[in-house]
């Protein structure tokens, strides 16, 4: 580890020189850069300047241990900086794991109700309120970008971006099949139905991310229906684009303007297409990918919410919580910490993979 951190250190410092040099200052791309991979190794360098000091007190200490007079108080200095050099230890062990590359970037979220009919379609409009307030609670824009609304209410598939700070980062560990527990609306004899809905989170990823060739491309425009307002119905506004190469198809109708809509599908595309090509990439790591929290896969069970227990399980880390209906509101924070925490855990066992 101590390599590793002088290695960044060094890099810090070469940096820091870097900046000063009337070239790079001159050239705002080049300082813009230089700048952010500096600013991403402050904390690291600053820790561990600290650890370096706490090495260099014990060792100052332990020169006074034959000294009778000052023997208990160099103990006591030996002990404190020692337990702060443990703390110091953990604390850049998890600063050393490889960032992701796409935490800090916007996400564009599609939610499918699955098994359970028109009560899965239920659900899956109550997950999307339960992630729009928590938007709304971290600062963050929620965007619709397409939906096609149950018969009975909620969403059979529902498409939105979500905009902020750092919003990958929370929300990549959604990814999966949730299940609910609870009396439908619909049951008249008050028996308890399980219905899954399933979310996919992407990160929203820059051209220099993906390379689509616009031969690859099928480009539909048709009518608009659904939410939107009637001036949306009267225009060939909404894009459905397909590509041809993997057959996926994005779909955005609730801009007004053509032109916004294809802008807002071609960025689902690009997040789709990124999606399969990470998820071909997982699977070529074998087992790897097993030791990952929010791998993406659909098809896993990743949360129960229990409605009589009031009981909200996520099935990947065995954290329960008390306080569904809080959840439902938009109180995810516990949870989501929780698998934060787990995550680096897992990294940290694995070999900061």
């Amino acid at each position: 580890m101590k390599e590793r951190l002088e290695s960044i250190k060094n890099r810090y410092l070469e940096l820091s020189e870097e900046l000063m040099n009337p070239e790079i200052m001159s050239d705002f791309n080049k300082l813009k850069k230089l700048s952010k991979e500096q600013s991403d190794l402050k904390e690291i360098v600053d820790k561990y300047e600290v650890y370096l000091q706490c090495e260099k007190n014990i060792s100052e200490a332990k020169e006074l241990l034959n000294d009778e007079e000052l023997k208990a108080i160099a103990t006591e200095e030996i002990t404190s900086n020692q337990e702060q050099l443990e703390k110091l230890t953990q604390e850049l062990e998890i600063l050393l794991i490889p960032k992701d590359e796409n935490d800090g970037k916007n996400v564009i979220m599609e939610i499918r109700g699955a098994a359970g009919g028109d009560e899965a379609n239920i659900f899956a409009g109550d997950l999307l309120r339960m992630y729009t307030y928590y938007a709304e609670k971290n600062g963050w824009k929620i965007e619709i970008n397409h939906q096609i609304e149950g018969t009975s209410g909620g969403f059979s598939q529902v498409e939105c971006t979500i905009k902020g700070e750092n919003v990958y980062s929370k929300l990549k560990y959604e990814s999966g099949a949730h299940r609910v527990q609870r009396v439908p609306e619909t049951e008249t004899q008050g028996r308890v139905h399980t219905s899954t809905a399933t979310v996919l989170v992407m990160p929203e990823v820059d051209d220099v991310d993906i390379e689509i060739k616009e031969s690859d491309l099928k480009i539909d425009v048709y009518h608009s229906s659904g939410a939107g307002g009637q001036s949306v119905n009267t225009s060939n506004s909404a894009v459905r684009i397909t590509h041809l190469p993997t057959n996926t198809v994005v779909t955005c109708q609730n801009e007004r303007s053509q032109l916004k809509n294809k802008d807002k599908a071609m960025k689902l595309l690009k997040a789709k297409l990124y999606d399969i090509l990470t998820q071909e990439q997982d699977a070529k790591m074998g087992n790897v990918r097993k030791s990952k929290i929010g791998t993406g896969d659909r098809s896993e069970k990743i949360r129960t919410y229990n409605y009589p227990q009031n009981r909200v399980t996520d099935h990947r880390i065995g954290f329960s919580i008390m306080a569904l209906d809080k959840v439902m509101d938009g109180y995810l924070e516990p949870i989501i910490e929780a698998l934060i925490t787990e995550d680096l855990k897992r990294k940290l066992e694995t070999g900061n993979q």
